[in-house]
C-alpha cells in the first residue's frame, strides 16, 4: 500500500493504474475509520481493481463552534485498517495541499442542501461539495463509495455529479449498525456508555416509523409525534429534527406515498448524531 501526501504523487499513482487498464475506486473519508468505512472499502475492492482512500478532515465543512479541532485523527490506526482491507493508496494530504490559499471558488448545490441538516449547519454542504469536487478532480475515480447513514450528503453529491457531468459513478452502501441498532459513526467515540444507551433510541424511533407505515399509517404528523415520544424517553436527547421527506428532493410531505426517507438528527451531550431509513410501501 502506498501513502500519498501530495496531489502530484496521488495523480501519478492513479495515472499508472489507469495505464494498466485498472478500474479506479475511491472512498473519501475524514479518517477515524470504523466498520462502516471498512464496508465501503470492501465494496470498492470487490467492484474495482485499484482502490484509493482519502483521509482528510475538511475544515470548510465545519461551522463555528463545531468539532473540527477535536475531531479524532488516529492516522496510524487508519493506515493499518486500510492496509488490512486491501487498499492500494491512501491519500492523506495536509490542509495546505487542499487549500494552499484562501478558497474563493465554491461548489453550491441548491435546494437539496436547504432542508434538514442545512438548516442548522449553514455552509456545511458547500464545504462538502467543494472538497468532494476537488478530490474527484485530483483522484479521477471511476466509482466513488459513500455510506447511506449520511443520506442528505449522498443525495447532494449524486446530484452534483449529475449536474456537472462528472464521469464517475456514485455507489451508496448500506448503513452499518451496532448490535443494538446504533448507526456506526466516528463521533460515537465522543459518547459515554450512558449516552450510547440513550443513542439507541434514535434507531428505535426510526423502526417505529417503519412499523407504523407498514401498518398503514400515512399521516406524517402522527408518525413523527410517535418518533419524538420515543426520543423523549431520554432527557439527555435534544432533538434537532425528526422528518419524513421525499427520498429524491428531500422536501417535506404530508402523507406517505411510495418511497420516503425518514431522518433524525439529535444532540446527546456535546455530540450531534444523525440517522435515517428508507421505507417503500410499494414494495410491501
Amino acid at each position: 500500500m502506498e501513502v500519498a501526501n501530495t496531489i502530484d504523487s496521488v495523480r501519478e499513482l492513479v495515472k499508472a493504474a489507469r495505464s494498466a487498464g485498472k478500474k479506479i475506486g475511491f472512498v473519501p473519508t475524514m479518517g477515524a475509520l470504523h466498520i462502516g468505512h471498512i464496508s465501503l472499502i470492501e465494496a470498492a475492492v470487490k467492484k474495482c481493481d485499484f482502490v484509493i482512500v482519502s483521509i482528510f478532515v475538511n475544515p470548510t465543512q465545519f461551522g463555528p463552534g463545531e468539532d473540527y479541532k477535536k475531531y479524532p485523527r488516529p492516522l496510524e490506526d487508519d493506515l493499518e485498517i486500510c492496509r488490512n482491507a486491501g487498499v492500494d493508496v491512501v491519500f492523506a494530504p495536509a490542509q495546505e495541499q487542499m487549500y494552499p490559499s484562501e478558497n474563493v471558488t465554491w461548489v453550491n448545490v441548491e435546494k437539496l442542501t436547504e432542508p434538514l441538516c442545512g438548516r442548522s449547519r449553514p455552509g456545511h454542504f458547500r464545504g462538502v461539495t467543494t472538497v468532494c469536487a476537488k478530490l474527484f478532480n485530483i483522484v479521477a475515480p471511476d466509482v466513488v463509495f459513500f455510506g447511506a447513514k449520511d443520506a442528505q450528503q449522498a443525495i447532494v453529491i449524486k446530484r452534483m455529479v449529475e449536474d456537472l457531468n462528472m464521469p464517475l459513478e456514485i455507489v451508496v452502501c448500506p448503513t452499518i449498525r451496532e448490535s443494538d441498532g446504533l448507526a456506526v459513526s466516528s463521533r460515537n467515540k465522543y459518547l459515554t456508555e450512558e449516552e450510547k444507551k440513550d443513542a439507541t433510541l434514535i434507531y428505535k424511533s426510526l423502526e417505529k416509523c417503519r412499523e407504523m407505515i407498514e401498518a398503514g399509517t400515512t399521516d406524517i404528523g402522527t408518525i413523527t409525534a410517535e418518533m419524538r415520544t420515543i426520543l423523549s424517553q431520554s432527557p439527555a436527547i435534544e432533538v434537532e429534527y425528526v422528518s419524513i421527506v421525499d427520498v429524491e428532493i428531500l422536501q417535506s410531505i404530508d402523507h406517505i406515498t411510495g418511497k420516503v426517507l425518514a431522518v433524525v438528527a439529535v444532540r446527546i451531550g456535546q455530540t450531534r448524531l444523525i440517522d435515517n431509513i428508507v421505507v417503500d410501501i410499494e414494495q410491501q
